[in-house]
């Protein structure tokens, strides 16, 4: 049988989705863990690989199993085998045509700033401390220069494996609260370190450094060095995959990330 995992974690003390040898993953824990319960090897495919440091509300995994167990058997079981910073939010049997990475239609990422001139004790690996004050209507009217389908060329890592630049951004909202900003960015998939890219470009234009005109001027250089900063991993997190409805796909709250 197929089975698929909501799956949140704290990417601070791993080094990224993907295993890796002599490291710890996030990929390698879980697969661990189901593995003693299965008491089997598992081999778990993700809806998306993210960085070090990067976050997960609800990334969506896959595995195929023998084993018999209950739906509180493989989700109390998991977890209980699980480090403290990775948590199976819910399980779902599937058929054997779902796949979480090929049957998604949409990821959505969230990217968090805190704007305030003091660091924060209990934030530092939640947010990107960004201490110049940043204005959103202006980050608001780059980010409309980059919605809709376009070589994203100018904010994909040199190290991308994407056999193609061509992505189309389905939207990218931005939004404050007190000294909280938000970035919304939605899309069916991403170019590696496009999200903390975009971001880079929308803060310099946010603080006055740059024009808003620039995002744009970015965009259509195709050129990965006009684009600036990469903003940091710790702001970035995977807040939820969509699939088609028939697989009807639990959701989870991202209390108090979202608002």
């Amino acid at each position: 049988m197929r089975i698929a995992l909501g799956i949140e974690y704290a990417g601070t003390d791993f080094c990224g989705w993907q295993n890796q040898p002599n490291t710890r993953t996030v990929q390698g824990e879980l697969e661990k863990a189901a593995s003693v319960v299965a008491n089997h090897s598992i081999d778990v495919f993700a809806a998306g690989r993210t960085d070090t440091g990067v976050h997960a509300l609800n990334q969506v995994v896959h595995f195929d199993t023998d084993a018999i167990r209950s739906e509180r058997g493989w989700l109390l079981g998991i977890n209980a085998n699980l480090p403290k910073d990775i948590n199976v939010a819910w399980m779902k049997p599937v058929d054997d045509e779902f796949n979480a990475r090929f049957t998604a239609i949409k990821r959505r990422y969230r990217y968090l700033i805190l704007n305030r001139l003091s660091r924060s004790a209990v934030h530092h690996n939640r947010m990107w401390w960004h201490h110049h004050p940043l204005d959103i209507e202006r980050m608001q009217a780059a980010a409309d220069q980059l919605v809709g389908k376009h070589d994203f060329s100018a904010f994909r890592a040199s190290e991308c494996q994407a056999r193609s630049p061509i992505k189309t951004l389905d939207k990218i909202t931005v939004r404050r609260q007190q000294d909280c900003i938000a970035v919304d960015v939605e899309a069916k998939s991403f170019l590696h370190h496009m999200v903390r890219n975009l971001v880079g470009v929308m803060a310099a234009i946010g603080d006055g450094s740059k024009p808003v005109d620039w995002a744009g001027d970015v965009l259509r250089s195709v050129d990965r060095s006009q684009g600036g900063v990469t903003a940091p991993p710790q702001g970035l997190y995977l807040v939820d995959v969509e699939y088609p409805e028939q697989y009807s796909m639990p959701t989870v709250s991202g209390f108090p990330v979202l608002w």
